[in-house]
């Protein structure tokens, strides 16, 4: 009857581990209870108890609007609803925002932490229908926010997300792996796993930034009911839409997160070494509110050598696993030359993904895309026109359980653990400190160049990554 679902959780988790692009799910979690959770109920339930809400100025910027230029105030969520309704406020935490001008957040607040009180609401969220039993609400964090309310680009060094829309709609702007230096990575804000652009997708500078005109946006509207799958290392803008939306999401671990978390760990270092040296007076708001603290670096030391651990353990996990399932002796010739070849190219991500084409192992990625059951339970969300991109009039693919793709001119629109496919990211200093067009002057004198510019280059994820590899070649010899 009407709790019979498209997929059955094995074939949901297999689309979510193998899946390499965003898509929707649609009917999948029309029997969650979770689905009530509109703001009005969760006052009920929080009864009185308040939050952190995050503000920012609805007037879009050239500048990206970080959380260390947002303001910050505690409230009730019936403070919360009454403000985003457009009731003035005389006094109280929102007093002193126009609900015209501002937009308020309560995001990334984990559902285990804020109804600690209530575990029984845990079971609400029902991720054990997309194929991981056991996980619910206490894996997840909650995010509710009003007209305007964004989340600055970024992209996840950690796992794969899965993003329920519960009430209001959310327009997610995405960018694959591919367009990570067009997007113009950055370490300041620092925050573990995150991983932001320089770029305001929402108002791009593309005199500062002239190689987001190479980027490909996929953007998609999320509804209410519908579940969307963002790809590992996928870069995300978000924005509601509606006066009040929440969204509840859980992050997926895997395997490929072990060698990120040694790569974020060489990162937290660094610049925890070197923006600590700088003068405080600067007044430099290099740590993201989501950090509690810059960490010293004999700790920073013991979370990188935590890492390896973790890493090698993982591998040598791996390679007994592997050794097991040798059962011919074809498959031990097989074995024997996949390793010569592993020795001779150093066993890089990219060389790894090879070897297991020539040797014959099967690539889920290629394998499983073909099994993919896209229909009206499974939406793709395709690019949309670079022409429209790039002159910032982006369309949205109104998504709904009948129809997420819009067409023009006949073209489609639209904080884990072994081994990362490392990003084709290209350094931001390549040619020279700061770009200019032809009848523009450069955005910052080249002479006035900074600690954060340094870091920009230094802990840029390509050279991170190359970092780490040498570091875990060391600890085979």
């Amino acid at each position: 009857g009407e709790d019979v679902k498209p997929f059955t959780p094995e074939k949901t988790k297999e689309i979510v581990m193998s899946l390499q692009q965003p898509a929707v799910f649609c009917n999948m979690v029309g029997d969650w209870p979770a689905l009530h959770w509109n703001v009005k109920y969760l006052s009920a339930v929080l009864e009185g108890k308040t939050i952190q809400f995050r503000l920012g100025l609805k007037t879009v910027d050239l500048v990206p609007q970080f959380e260390t230029s947002c303001n910050y105030v505690e409230a009730t969520l019936e403070e919360f609803l009454a403000w985003s309704c457009g009731q003035p406020c005389l006094s109280g935490p929102f007093s002193c925002y126009d609900y015209s001008k501002y937009w308020a957040y309560a995001d990334y607040k984990y559902i285990a932490r804020i109804f600690e009180d209530k575990p029984e609401i845990f079971q609400d969220v029902r991720w054990s229908d997309f194929g991981f039993p056991g996980r619910s609400g206490k894996e997840s964090t909650l995010w509710i926010g009003s007209e305007g309310a964004n989340t600055p680009c970024h992209l996840d060094s950690y796992g794969c997300n899965l993003v329920l829309q519960v009430q209001g709609r959310k327009r997610w702007h995405l960018f694959p792996p591919g367009d990570t230096s067009f997007l113009y990575p950055t370490r300041i804000p620092y925050e573990e796993s995150s991983i932001f652009s320089k770029v305001n997708i929402a108002n791009p500078d593309l005199k500062c930034f002239p190689k987001f005109r190479n980027s490909t946006a996929h953007v998609v509207t999320l509804s209410p009911g519908q579940v969307l799958l963002v790809p590992r290392h996928w870069w995300h803008y978000v924005e509601s839409i509606d006066p009040v939306t929440v969204s509840i999401n859980s992050w997926i671990e895997l395997d490929a997160d072990h060698e990120a978390r040694v790569e974020e760990a060489i990162t937290r270092m660094l610049v925890c070494a070197i923006k600590s040296a700088e003068n405080p007076s600067d007044g430099d708001l290099w740590l993201n509110p989501t950090e509690v603290e810059a960490t010293s670096h004999e700790i920073n030391l013991q979370y990188l050598n935590k890492a390896v651990s973790a890493y090698l353990k993982c591998q040598e996990t791996s390679v007994s696993g592997q050794a097991r399932s040798s059962s011919t002796a074809a498959e031990q010739r097989t074995n024997t030359s996949c390793k010569r070849k592993r020795r001779e190219v150093g066993c890089e991500p990219e060389g790894c993904t090879l070897l297991m084409q020539e040797c014959g192992f099967p690539t889920p990625k290629a394998e499983e895309l073909q099994k993919i059951p896209f229909g009206p339970h499974l939406i793709q969300v395709l690019p949309e026109s670079h022409k429209t991109n790039v002159m910032g009039g982006a369309v949205a693919v109104e998504s709904d359980s009948r129809d997420l793709l819009h067409e023009n001119e006949g073209e489609h629109f639209g904080k884990l653990h072994c081994k990362r496919k490392r990003l084709l990211m290209s350094n931001d200093c390549e040619t020279a400190a700061h770009q200019m067009d032809s009848d523009c002057s450069p955005c910052i004198p080249q002479t006035a160049l900074s600690t954060s510019d340094l870091l920009d280059c230094l802990v840029n994820p390509r050279v991170i990554s190359l970092v780490a590899q040498l570091l875990l070649e060391r600890t085979k010899v």
